[in-house]
């Protein structure tokens, strides 16, 4: 469970340094150049990811509460949603024009769907450092750029090419999810 958090507190330090501390940004580019700042806050993410994912596997799951079975049909509604906006913060969606941080949302929804699925220990622990972090990440990132500027419109085929992405990104995720975590849906 230790590493869990670790990989969380990782994870959202590094994260956080450009929302937070610009100084501390610009120092770390300042020593290693663009590409090494680049480079090295890859290396911190992956090592946040890799330290999460043996933390996952090598805790006991402890259960702290089980939810009724309706909620999974909820969890894939809520994944869907999440996906969708994972997605439309790679493109110029409509979406960009109602949700300021598409990405950050869907992190948060995704991590909301996997508590309301899951009462472990450690998927409190997993998934509730993630939620928070991504409500922080908002927050930080609103306070930073002050008012938004929402984006233009685009054409419609930018919704549709969103939809038929969303959809290969959710079923791959399907099928990816018993490797990926070792728990199978369904």
């Amino acid at each position: 469970m230790a590493l869990i958090i670790l990989g969380i507190i990782l994870w959202s330090v590094v994260h956080l340094i450009p929302a937070v501390t610009p100084g501390i940004k610009a120092r770390w580019q300042g020593a290693l150049g663009k590409n090494g700042y680049r480079a090295s806050f890859s290396l911190l993410i992956l090592a946040a990811l890799l330290m999460m994912v043996m933390g996952w596997r090598h805790s006991l799951p402890i259960y702290l509460y089980t939810l009724s079975e309706q909620i999974h049909l909820a969890t894939i509604g809520i994944m869907t949603f999440a996906v969708v906006l994972f997605v439309a913060a790679k493109l110029p969606s409509r979406l960009k024009r109602i949700i300021r941080h598409p990405q950050l949302t869907g992190v948060a929804l995704w991590a909301l769907a996997h508590l309301l699925a899951n009462g472990d220990s450690r998927s409190v622990a997993l998934f509730g450092g993630l939620l928070t972090w991504s409500v922080i990440e908002i927050i930080v990132i609103n306070r930073r750029e002050g008012q938004w500027q929402k984006p233009p419109a685009k054409g419609l085929y930018i919704e549709v090419l969103l939809l038929g992405i969303s959809a290969a990104v959710f079923v791959g995720l399907i099928m990816a999810h018993p490797y990926l975590s070792g728990i199978k849906l369904g």
